[in-house]
C-alpha cells in the first residue's frame, strides 16, 4: 500500500481517537484555554504520531548454528504491468490518489479565495493606521483576522462597540493563527470528518473565550445575548476569520455564557488521552524481522553445542524437512579449525548468490517480500547438501532461495584435526520490492 495512503489513514485514526476524548470528557467544560490547547496539540500529534512506529518483540525460534553469511539483498526489477494480475489494484490506487489531490486542490483554492478577499478589504482600509476596518456589502456583522477587526457600517454604535470588544479578544489571543493552521490541515485531511469536527470545536472555543472576557468586563449577559441574536441571521462567514455572528454556534454560546465555571480538578480528565495514545500506537506497532545475523558471531557460535543428531537409517542422514543426501553418519560441525573455502573466497560466494538469485515475477506482482533464511551443509567432499529453509516467507521466495543454494559449486571442504568434515552454513536472503 502506498506510504502516503498509510500515513493518511493512521493520522485520521489518531484524530478520531483524540476527538472522541474531547467530545466525551472535555467539550462541556468551561476551561477554554485548556480545551483550545488540547485541540491544537491533538491535531499536531495526529500529524507526528503516525511517523513513530513502536516495535514489539516476539520469541525467536530460529536456531542459530553454523557459519552465518552476510545478508543478501534482492530487489525486484521492473515488470511488464500488462502481465501483472495486480495491475487493477494499482490502477485503483491511482484513481484514489487522483480523487485525493482533486479534493486537496479544491480546499486550497477555497482557502486562497478567502485570503484574497481579506487582502482586498485590508488594502482598501482608511490610511489612518487603525486596525478597525469598516465595510459594507457583506451579510455579516463583524469578524477579525490577521490583526484587524472588520465591522459592518450598518451597525448601531452600541452594537459596533460590543462586537469590536469581542473581536479584539480574538486578536489578543491570536485566534487567527489557530484558524489558519486548522484550515491548512483541513485541506490536507479533507476526507476525514474528524478534522472538520475539530475545526468546529476550535471555533466554538474561540467564541466562548471571547464571550467570557466580554462578560467578565461588565457587559450584562442579557444585553450581550440580545446583540448576538440581532445579528445571528445575517451572517456570511469567512473561512479564515473568527465571526461574531456565526449562526451554527449561537445556541451553544448562550448556554456556555450561563454555565458555572469548571473546577481545576477537571484537568485530571486529560489523563484519559494517555491510554488512547498507547492503544493506537500498539495497534500500529510492528513486529520486526529477526535481528540481522552477521558474520562476526563466530565466537558465539563456537560456544554453542551442536544440534542433537538426527535419526539415522542406514547411511542416510534423515533430517525432517530438509533435502537429505546419502552420506556418512557424521553430523555437520558448527565451527571447525579450517572452515570450508568457496572458490575465490567469501566475497565471491556472496557475489555468486546475489548475481544468481532472481526475484520471482509472480511474487513481485503479488507484493510478496521478506527475509528467507536458508541453512545448508558443505560436506566432506565440498558439495552443498542438506539445504533447507529455517525461516520462510512464501513458497515462491523460499524455493528461489533453495534453488540458488543448490547450484553452488564445490567448496574446499572444512577440516577438523586435519580431517575433512561437513560444516553447517546459514544465509539470510532479503527479498525487497522497490
Amino acid at each position: 500500500m502506498n506510504a502516503l495512503l498509510i500515513y493518511m489513514v493512521k493520522s485520521a485514526v489518531y484524530l478520531a481517537g483524540f476527538y472522541l476524548v474531547y467530545r466525551l470528557f472535555l467539550g462541556s467544560d468551561t476551561m477554554y484555554r485548556r480545551n483550545r490547547t488540547f485541540i491544537l496539540l491533538s491535531v499536531i500529534s495526529a500529524l507526528i504520531l503516525p511517523l513513530i512506529t513502536v516495535e514489539t518483540t516476539k520469541p525467536v525460534n530460529i536456531p542459530v548454528f553454523g557459519k552465518v553469511l552476510s545478508e543478501i539483498f534482492v530487489t525486484a526489477g521492473n515488470m511488464d504491468q500488462s502481465d501483472n494480475p495486480w495491475s487493477a489494484s494499482l490502477l485503483g490506487y491511482r484513481w484514489l490518489s487522483a480523487v485525493y489531490f482533486a479534493g486537496l486542490a479544491f480546499f486550497v483554492l477555497k482557502l486562497a479565495i478567502d485570503f484574497f478577499e481579506l487582502a482586498v478589504l485590508i488594502r482598501r482600509r482608511d490610511k489612518n493606521g487603525s486596525h478597525i476596518i469598516r465595510f459594507s456589502g457583506f451579510n455579516t456583522a463583524g469578524f477579525s483576522a490577521f490583526g484587524y477587526v472588520f465591522i459592518s457600517t450598518r451597525l448601531t454604535q452600541e452594537e459596533a462597540g460590543e462586537i469590536i470588544r469581542h473581536e479584539q479578544n480574538h486578536l489578543n489571543h491570536h485566534h487567527s493563527s489557530d484558524i489558519v493552521f486548522i484550515e491548512l490541515i483541513k485541506a490536507v485531511q479533507w476526507f476525514n470528518p474528524f478534522i472538520h469536527l475539530f475545526s468546529r470545536s476550535l471555533r466554538a472555543v474561540h467564541e466562548y473565550q471571547a464571550d467570557e472576557e466580554c462578560i467578565s468586563l461588565g457587559t450584562p449577559v442579557n444585553n450581550y445575548q440580545r446583540i448576538l441574536l440581532n445579528q445571528i441571521f445575517k451572517s456570511r462567514i469567512f473561512t479564515v476569520s473568527n465571526s461574531f455572528s456565526n449562526p451554527s454556534l449561537v445556541k451553544k454560546r448562550m448556554i456556555m455564557m450561563t454555565r458555572s465555571r469548571s473546577k481545576s480538578l477537571a484537568n485530571l480528565k486529560l489523563i484519559v488521552v494517555l491510554p488512547v495514545i498507547a492503544m493506537l500506537m500498539l495497534a500500529f506497532s510492528t513486529c520486526p524481522e529477526q535481528e540481522q545475523l552477521t558474520v562476526n558471531n563466530r565466537e558465539i557460535l563456537a560456544e554453542m553445542p551442536p544440534p542433537p543428531p538426527p535419526p539415522v537409517s542406514g547411511d542416510v542422514n534423515a533430517i525432517p524437512g530438509e533435502a537429505t543426501v546419502a552420506k556418512s553418519g557424521i553430523e555437520p560441525f558448527v565451527v571447525v579449525e579450517q572452515m570450508p573455502m568457496f572458490p575465490g573466497g567469501e566475497i565471491e560466494l556472496l557475489n555468486y548468490l546475489k548475481e544468481n538469485i532472481i526475484y520471482p515475477e509472480s511474487a513481485a506482482a503479488r507484493g510478496i517480500q521478506g527475509k528467507v533464511i536458508v541453512r545448508f551443509s558443505v560436506d566432506a567432499d565440498g558439495r552443498v547438501t542438506r539445504e533447507s529453509v529455517l525461516k520462510g516467507v512464501d513458497p515462491l521466495l523460499d524455493e528461489e532461495a533453495l534453488r540458488v543454494v543448490r547450484t553452488l559449486p564445490r567448496f574446499s571442504p572444512g577440516r577438523q584435526g586435519g580431517k575433512a568434515v561437513p560444516v553447517w552454513y546459514m544465509v539470510p536472503i532479503n527479498f525487497a520490492l522497490k
